[in-house]
């Protein structure tokens, strides 16, 4: 199964990717998880995209594009992964697209996680607090969210004229949010 996981900041994306990964056996690849172990290991990268991050904006697509590509070119993702946090823009679909059309494959579906902006940054505030994330500050968090309605919502648009869109309510407990996106697979 190849699936991409969207939605803003805080509505639980990472917390069901590695559910939904271990459910059907594919890895789940987090570009936002792999910039701050660059971050962490204080790589080149990590530092260039932790400019971004500080500043509530998104890794620019050349970087994240090789990234991904990388990535998705290894072996455990030959039979399908779970993407969350890319693509983010249109350039990135368009990326994706080439990607996945030299390795001959498509996307089975799209995920999209809605969740109310107040209920995602009362979480992200949250984890801030638990995980001393520099990248969550009240002010970051609500830049962050207009950059996803801005540059994210309209990838939605484009997945839904290709039919893989299903959207799921990432409000709830994790397990009900899990068992939404489970059943919404099923019915695809």
């Amino acid at each position: 199964m190849r699936l991409l996981l969207i939605g803003p900041p805080g509505a639980g994306k990472g917390t069901q990717a590695a559910r939904l990964s271990k459910n059907y056996g594919i890895p789940a690849i987090s570009t936002g998880d792999i910039f701050r172990e660059n971050v962490k290991a204080g790589t080149e990268l990590g530092l260039k995209a932790k400019e971004y991050m500080d500043a509530g904006q998104y890794v620019p697509d050349a970087l994240t594009n090789d990234l991904v590509r990388d990535r998705l070119g290894q072996s455990d993702a030959a039979d399908g992964f779970l993407l969350d946090g890319y693509p983010r823009t249109l350039q990135q679909v368009e990326e994706l697209d080439d990607i996945l059309g030299v390795a001959a494959v498509t996307l089975d579906a799209v995920v999209v996680l809605t969740a109310d902006t107040d209920e995602v940054v009362s979480r992200l505030l949250k984890r801030s607090a638990e995980q001393g994330r520099s990248d969550d500050t009240e002010e970051v968090i609500r830049k962050r969210l207009d950059v996803y309605a801005e540059q994210t919502a309209p990838l939605i648009a484009v997945y839904a004229g290709r039919q893989l869109v299903l959207e799921v309510d990432g409000l709830g407990s994790v397990d009900e949010v899990t068992e939404r996106i489970v059943d919404a697979l099923s019915g695809h």
